[in-house]
């Protein structure tokens, strides 16, 4: 039996932000030591992550736009630590990570990116619209030293949006994963096809995702999660990508593909807003 059970098709993707994007606009959440010296603080639109040093704090993704969310991120950081922020790392263009921009670049922080998320942030529609960050790296790979630490940028290609990075922590085995994932029970993969997603390079990402290190893996929303978990959600998204593939290589037509794509099984469902460009990718 083949049915789809249920297909975000009209949402349109720059409207999600603006709905207070992922989570809903839940409030910062506790701090949550996932390694020595590395934490995860869930809320305010995404997961966010710090690495502590003795020469400062490396923070990934600042959370939906506002004072509120801006404040209350800060005083989590402090619960754990004196030291102060020395760079934030932005993930993707979407404003539930990039929010706050403005005012950590007023801090004199450090701001970096992928330069496709900058150009992706230049036409992103959102209100208030978020502003872009002021580093950015090229290229697949980027190397950062903070406190004697090593830490790994991967722009390992299109996949959520064209300017994702996963940020990579040797010493932990931690990797930060951002909306490449998406937890069990959670929203379901979306390419921003408008962003410069991409549903068929995605899984050329994941497959890169898996090649590191790492038994502890942060998504955009939920729970820190296993490399086993990683590998299994990767397997489950080649499933759906291949019965795609196979729908169209049968001469499926573009309006009956969606609802002929059987994803009961997956434990997720992917969510496609834009059709023709899906099918274009494929």
């Amino acid at each position: 039996m083949r049915f789809l059970a249920v297909f975000l098709l009209t949402l349109p993707l720059a409207a999600q932000p603006n709905a207070k994007g992922k989570g809903g606009g839940n409030p910062v959440g506790k701090i949550e030591q996932v390694k020595p010296n590395f934490y995860m603080i869930p809320g305010a639109g995404a997961n966010s992550e710090i690495l502590v040093t003795n020469e400062g704090v490396l923070l990934v993704d600042g959370k939906l736009p506002g004072e509120a969310n801006y404040n209350a991120l800060l005083e989590q950081i402090k619960s754990v630590t004196p030291q102060p922020i020395k760079t934030m790392i932005v993930t993707q263009h979407h404003q539930d990570h990039t929010g706050n921009n403005d005012r950590f670049i007023a801090a004199g922080i450090p701001v970096l990116g992928h330069e496709e998320l900058k150009n992706q942030a230049a036409t992103y529609n959102a209100t208030p619209k978020p502003v872009a960050p002021n580093q950015t790296y090229t290229g697949r790979e980027k190397d950062l030293k903070i406190g004697g630490q090593d830490v790994k940028i991967y722009h390992f290609g299109k996949g959520h949006t064209g300017g994702d990075s996963v940020v990579y922590f040797p010493a932990q085995k931690a990797v930060v994963v951002s909306d490449m994932v998406t937890p069990a029970g959670g929203a379901g993969p979306l390419a921003d096809y408008a962003g410069g997603g991409s549903a068929t390079e995605w899984r050329t990402v994941l497959s890169e995702i898996l090649k590191l290190d790492f038994d502890a893996a942060i998504p955009g929303n939920g729970p820190v999660m296993t490399k086993a978990e990683i590998q299994s959600y990767a397997t489950k998204y080649n499933q759906f990508l291949d019965r795609a593939l196979e729908l169209v290589r049968k001469g499926t037509p573009k309006d009956q593909l969606v609802a002929q794509i059987k994803t009961d099984d997956l434990g997720f469902t992917p969510r496609i807003p834009n059709v023709d460009a899906f099918y274009e990718d494929l």
